[in-house]
C-alpha cells in the first residue's frame, strides 16, 4: 500500500498536497447525490449500462469530496482511491473498488440479465454516499 501511494505522489497528475477546500468539497458531495439520482432514472429506463457508469461517478465524487476537505488533489482515480483507502482503511474503499471493475465490464463488455446486481450496487452507493455526507 505505501509503495503504491508514493508511487502516486510521483505521477503526472497524481497526489498532491493542496489548501483544503469546503466550496469544492461541498460541490463534489452535490454532484455525486445528483449523480445517484440520474443512476436510479437510468435503472428505470432499464439503462443498465449508464447506471453502472453513473453509480461509480457517483462513489467518486463523494469520495473525491473527501479529498478536496483534507486538502488532497489528484486527477487519478486509482490513486485517489488509494490515498483514502490508506487513510480511512481498505474496508472504506472495498465497495469503490469492487464498482469501479463493474464499471469497467459494463462499459467495454456486454452482458445481459444484470438488473438485480444493478439495483443492489445503487443500494450500496447510497451507504458509500452517506459515509462522506
Amino acid at each position: 500500500m505505501e509503495n503504491k501511494l508514493r508511487w502516486c505522489f510521483k505521477i503526472k497528475d497524481g497526489l498532491k498536497i493542496v489548501e483544503p477546500n469546503e466550496r469544492l468539497s461541498k460541490s463534489y458531495l452535490e454532484q455525486a447525490k445528483s449523480s445517484l439520482l440520474r443512476a436510479e432514472k437510468n435503472l428505470l429506463e432499464n439503462d443498465l449500462l449508464w447506471a453502472t457508469v453513473t453509480i461509480y461517478y457517483a462513489e467518486y465524487y463523494a469520495l473525491y469530496s473527501f479529498l478536496q476537505k483534507i486538502g488532497i488533489k489528484c486527477e487519478n482515480h486509482a490513486c485517489s482511491i488509494i490515498a483514502v483507502g490508506f487513510l480511512l482503511g481498505e474496508n472504506k474503499v472495498k465497495i469503490i473498488n469492487q464498482h469501479k471493475d463493474k464499471r469497467i465490464d459494463a462499459q467495454y463488455y456486454m452482458k445481459v440479465d444484470q438488473e438485480a446486481k444493478v439495483k443492489a450496487m445503487l443500494q450500496e452507493a447510497k451507504m458509500f454516499i452517506s459515509n462522506f455526507d
